[in-house]
């Protein structure tokens, strides 16, 4: 359903809004939306565009769905096989399944209770499959379509459900509850049948205790009419359906965790909580055929062997040829304390134990044949892990695993970071893929995937899409994310730059994280030339080129002082009041945090111009793909840690890398390895600066005003969360900046030189003039407290909640609305100013410019904008010995809210791209001139080879977009996004051959706005900010593509184009395929007499309403699903929608005809039966008188 529909009354009112200031339009935006509804929004400003452009999007072209989810399905707990449809399912903690097949075939689909999923069970071969919740509902999910849905729902209202058992081929569930009874459901109907096992029929009367809930339910594979049912205390039960009685009691005194027949049904073996198996015979049940404790040490003197961890699940498969396999988890002996989680396989005489990374939650083994009465021939067991999924090949003596063509590593390292580009350039995923695949690891199975049902298209969509993905152990992962499928292409290790750290000198390092040192918390890739560059949670930026050649070489680096001075002492806020109620006591991590400057290093030194880590000295050798050109690192500053990247950009065109923070600006040229500019924040204004900050009195209560300050708000340090992740996540509960009450000096470099203010040595670090306090002072008034580390444990943006102290999600949504302040009131409270957005662009740099020139667009946290201006040398000889010069140029432009993105339109509205250089192998054989020469494409717009005299600048800040004409500076147009909310995502893309403007709020509202007169065309709350994981890795891309980290192991893709909507029903793979169902074996004549009962079960006879009555209306309650009409809702939209509806129309025409034949048949059926039986009684009675009668 499309929503905000009237907007297209709204396109031709917005367009035609009466003039209002610069300063923005009067929409101050719904509580709900965070956007203006109203024309008031958008409005013109003082200068209109010379020529009215001609904007093609409207709302039509937008609506919002979730395409695919990739990943491991976060916090499993059941799994099911269809062995005939060769498909599998994961069921999951949060109420997720997910189902798949082939590469390719991935479907995810929820509960909408959101409530465990206990058991998952297939009908094989029926397209359908039965989930059991922690709800005690049983769902039947329809998988014959792509997106699957519940066809039928049994809630239990007075048991709880514990095990459910579906016979192959059969329409009827056993479901065994807590109570200790059994129920059995009708398939077909969802019913309820009146036929129960009580717990107290099944067990002896003789018993006095209860024998605990059912853990196994199964029937013999000799006889369907025996039903084995398993209670926790170890009591096993062989229930004759027929009869109505249990044919057989067993007992043991350790508790049952589950039950495995024999194919021949004459044994089954039980495993139990001592770390025993023990193997029954039907014909002996009093004690155990066999026991043994596989991990147990024999004792001497002949006793029991001791008793061991339990064994939560067995396994015991049949071969013609060979021993049978007996396969269980767990069942380890206690005295292995650190012993990893295992997977032990018998087979015969031979005990083989796998190790596993992480704790098993189940497992399956896979057979030949879906008949249970039939040698079982194993041929591999699928392995659930609570972070991993592995399949071992039973077929090979030294059982190896199969190669997993899955992306369910995503999560190897928490994810930190995520980028997503579609409609790359397509010679990019195969270069990747080479590169990476000389890394592929070795020794696994020659064997295909035996997970190999459903089919998979590729669809309409062909434009290729590639997502990076960087992780807290500094791993770097780019994966081909085309046609809504994911494969990982390339792996890069950026710590490899830096020398391991030795463990026990932690203590004598200058590291500002005490774990996670090499997290990526910023990345930057230009597509065109390849350059790469990765910003790390130690104050680092590394730049990355491209090659498909081995080299041996030494890594260049630079070290850069920022800092950030301020003459003057801050002001006391008693204004400022915490979030959160009392929260000093809420804080007992930042007390103790608090303290004096870092002395971890020499006893007695301070350190200053260290860097965090140490890059390597040696030659290193550099496999293909990306290498090492250049490591940047931020210095220690008297004693003050280095503060983290906010803002990173890098242009290969002219070979600079910039990155700010929030202390300020850096500026490197990544071809002469030189800084060009390193200045602070207020610096770059020069005689611009639009704020006066005056001097103020010190703080009364330094440490309960550091507390409030670090509480304030997410604003002032972190403004754009999710491009950048910041402080590795530790900046919501404690201050990442120095202390603010410090006395700290202008920063300058003595050597540099200084001119007109900017720097003209191109080897020179940051220009200016100033006192420098000498470092007895400084050392004064950066004392802290013994022993504060400046910053606690890194963790990933994957494995964090929110660690406000907040309690309830209402809290937590509070905590975001109020978080941000205006920048205006920022200004009184925080003097430092934070880079929070670059940008490289051919632009007009000052007002009233004739012609364009090369840029660096640099916005900050306070809502300004200023271009410096980079005059780089005239030819591509001189780029590398002449120095490329960086001057502001003193245009300011204001926005409220800190700076998210900027982007650049042509006078013809197309969107400009920043120039790039072509890229070409820095390590090519071929050295001739022209390899070496550099091709740079300064315009994008093939169309447009003349910028025109104007162009668009577009800004978006985290309140409000601005679009401003070049070179005169006018604003055109301003739209409030949002006053009572921020915006954590803003980016510029293509869409239709066009360009929006496309946000995301954090009150959940995912909005679009046309380029450049901002009108609205799509606003729907649709995605709750639960979470800082989804608020740091969501990100827009180009052709309508967006995604986040939905868990901490899934990446979930969403799509706001409405053709992509439409056509999505096609991208998706096919669940269910037609099989023939394999032929049961031929028994044989001698064993069809005398194996198993020779009469046939009928369970419709038993189980039905005729036969076994209703059951109790109050025991469960039926609730229909809406499977069909969730079919057609997937396929909405023309003709495959019609389609659909048909093919559903005609299934149900088809079996209610069916339906009608039957009813037609047993009608013809009972008139002959009632004509032949009033023959007889006629026949009867004919000459008998009435008398006789």
């Amino acid at each position: 359903m499309k929503k905000f529909n009237f907007r297209k009354v709204l396109d031709g009112l917005t367009a035609s809004s009466p003039s209002g200031s610069s300063g923005g339009g009067s929409g101050g935006g719904s509580g709900a939306g965070g956007s203006s509804m109203h024309p008031g929004g958008t409005a013109g400003a003082a200068g209109t565009p010379r020529d009215e452009i001609q904007e093609t999007l409207t709302s039509d072209y937008f609506q919002i769905c979730k395409t695919v989810r990739h990943g491991f399905p976060y916090l499993p707990t059941a799994l099911a096989f269809d062995p005939v449809q060769k498909i599998l399912a994961i069921g999951t903690r949060t109420g997720a399944i997910r189902i798949l097949g082939r590469p390719g075939v991935d479907c995810y689909c929820q509960h909408e209770s959101g409530a465990a999923v206990l058991q998952l069970q297939f009908l094989i071969n029926e397209g359908a499959l039965v989930s059991a919740s922690a709800d005690d509902a049983l769902h039947l999910w329809n998988l014959r379509q792509k997106r699957p849905a519940i066809l039928h729902s049994l809630k239990f209202n007075r048991e709880r459900i514990t095990y459910c058992h579906l016979p192959f081929q059969s329409k009827w569930l056993y479901v065994g509850t807590e109570r200790g009874n059994t129920h059995i459901v009708n398939i077909e109907s969802f019913i309820l049948s009146g036929y129960v096992i009580m717990w107290n029929k099944a067990i002896e009367l003789s018993t006095k205790t209860h024998p605990g809930p059912v853990v196994h339910l199964s029937d013999s594979p000799r006889d369907e009419g025996k039903l084995l049912i398993g209670y926790e205390n170890g009591t096993v039960v062989l229930w004759d359906l027929r009869s109505k009685r249990a044919d057989l009691r067993a007992y043991y005194d350790e508790a049952i965790h589950s039950v495995a027949w024999h194919h021949e049904g004459k044994q089954f073996m039980c495993s139990h909580s001592d770390g025993s198996l023990t193997l029954w015979n039907l014909k002996s049940p009093n004690r155990p055929f066999q026991t043994t404790i596989p991990h147990g040490k024999i004792q001497r003197d002949g006793k029991k062997p001791e008793s061991c961890k339990p064994i939560l699940k067995v396994e015991y498969k049949t071969c013609k040829s060979s021993e049978p396999f007996v396969i269980f988890s767990g069942g380890l002996s206690y005295d292995k304390a650190c012993r990893r989680p295992s997977l032990t396989i018998m087979h015969g005489k031979a005990i083989t134990v796998l190790e596993m990374d992480h704790p098993i939650v189940d497992f399956l083994t896979l057979c030949e044949t879906p008949y249970p009465n039939e040698f079982q021939e194993p041929y591999a067991v699928v392995v659930l892990l609570e972070k991993d999924l592995i399949v071992v090949d039973l077929t090979q003596s030294n059982f190896p695993i199969f190669e997993n063509p899955y992306p369910i590593d995503i999560h190897e390292s928490p994810v930190t970071c995520t980028e997503y580009f579609a409609d790359c350039p397509p010679d990019l995923i195969p270069v990747l893929y080479s590169v990476g695949a000389k890394h592929k690891k070795q020794g696994y199975s020659n064997k295909e995937w035996p997970i190999s049902g459903g089919a998979w298209n590729l669809g309409a969509q062909t434009y290729p899409e590639i997502i990076i993905t960087g992780h807290a152990d500094g791993s770097v992962k780019f994966w081909d994310a085309s046609a809504i499928t994911l494969q990982m292409l390339y792996k890069l290790k950026t710590s490899k730059v830096f020398e391991k750290q030795k463990t026990g000198e932690g203590k004598a390092t200058a590291e500002i994280v005490e774990e996670d040192p090499f997290a990526v918390q910023m990345m930057y890739w230009c597509p065109e030339s390849r350059i790469f560059c990765v910003a790390g949670v130690s104050a680092y930026v590394i730049v990355y080129r491209f090659s498909k050649h081995e080299v041996n070489t030494e890594i260049s680096s630079l070290e850069v002082r920022l800092q950030y001075e301020v003459e003057d002492i801050i002001t006391p806020e008693p204004e400022i009041i915490p979030p959160f109620p009392d929260a000093s006591s809420q804080l007992p991590s930042l007390k103790s945090l608090s303290g004096s400057t870092n002395t971890v290093a020499c006893e007695g030194t301070m350190k200053d111009s260290i860097p965090c880590l140490s890059v390597k000295t040696r030659p290193v050798r550099m496999p293909p793909g990306y290498q090492a050109d250049l490591v940047i690192q931020l210095v220690w500053v008297d004693g003050e840690p280095p503060q983290q990247i906010t803002s990173l950009a890098v242009n290969s065109a002219y070979g600079l890398v910039a990155f700010g923070n929030c202390n300020g600006l850096a500026v490197v040229d990544f071809m002469q390895k030189t800084v060009l500019l390193s200045m602070g924040t207020l610096d770059l204004y020069g005689s611009s600066d639009p704020y006066q900050r005056q001097p103020r009195s010190p703080r009364k209560s330094k440490q309960f005003a550091a507390d409030n300050f670090c509480m304030r708000g997410l604003s002032n340090f972190y403004p754009d969360l999710t491009k950048r992740i910041r402080t590795s996540y530790q900046s919501l509960t404690e201050l990442s900046d120095s202390p603010v009450s410090l006395e700290l000096e202008r920063c300058k470099s003595p050597t540099s030189d200084h001119v007109n203010g900017h720097c003209t040595s191109p080897t020179s670090q940051s220009c200016s003039s100033g006192k420098r306090l000498s470092s007895a002072d400084v050392s004064k008034a950066n004392r802290r407290g013994p022993g504060r580390p400046p910053f606690r444990k890194a963790q990933s943006a994957a494995c964090m909640e929110i660690s406000l102290p907040v309690t309830t999600e209402e809290n937590r949504e509070n905590s975001f609305s109020r978080s941000r302040s205006s920048s205006v009131s920022s200004i009184d409270r925080d003097s430092k100013e934070a880079i929070t957005a670059l940008y490289f662009m051919e632009s007009f740099a000052r007002k009233n410019d004739s012609a364009v020139s090369s840029c660096l667009w640099v916005g900050t946290g306070l809502g300004m904008v200023l271009i410096l201006s980079l005059n780089l040398p005239a030819s591509d000889d001189l780029r590398q010995s002449e120095p490329v010069m960086v001057s502001p140029s003193g245009t300011v432009l204001t926005l409220k809210g800190p700076v998210l993105t900027f982007a650049c339109l042509d006078c013809m509205g197309t969107l400009t791209h920043p120039p790039y250089e072509v890229w070409r192998d820095p390590h090519s054989a071929d050295d001739g001139e022209k390899t070496r020469k550099r091709k740079l494409v300064m315009h994008s717009p093939s169309s447009s080879q003349d910028m025109g005299d104007h162009q668009f600048a577009v800004i978006c800040s985290e309140k409000q977009a601005k679009v401003f004409s070049l070179p005169s500076q006018t604003c055109l147009y301003v739209h409030n996004i949002t006053e009572t909310s921020f915006l954590l995502r803003a980016d510029v893309v293509t869409l239709c051959n066009s360009v929006c403007l496309a946000c995301f709020c954090a009150n959940g509202h995912i909005m679009t706005l046309s380029l450049p007169s901002l009108r609205p065309l799509l606003d729907i709350n649709y995605l709750p900010v639960t979470d800082m994981r989804i608020a740091r890795t969501f990100c827009f891309t180009n052709e309508g593509q967006a995604l986040y980290l939905s868990s901490p192991t899934e990446i979930q893709r969403l799509t706001y184009s409405q053709e992509m909507c439409d056509n999505l029903q096609d991208m998706l793979g096919d669940l269910f395929t037609p099989v023939e169902t394999p032929e049961a074996q031929n028994r044989g004549f001698l064993k069809g007499l005398f194996g198993g009962s020779g009469q046939a079960f009928d369970r419709e006879e038993l189980f039905g309403e005729a036969t076994a009555g209703k059951a109790s209306r109050s025991l469960a309650q039926h609730i229909p699903g809406s499977g069909g009409i969730e079919g057609v809702r997937g396929a909405a939209g023309g003709v495959i929608g019609d389609l659909t509806r048909a093919r559903i129309a005609l299934d149900e025409r088809g079996q209610k005809l069916g339906e009608l034949d039957e009813r037609t048949a047993s009608m013809m059926a009972s008139a002959e039966a009632f004509s032949k039986h009033a023959h007889e009684v006629m026949l009867k009675y004919k000459d008998k008188k009435w008398y006789q009668f």
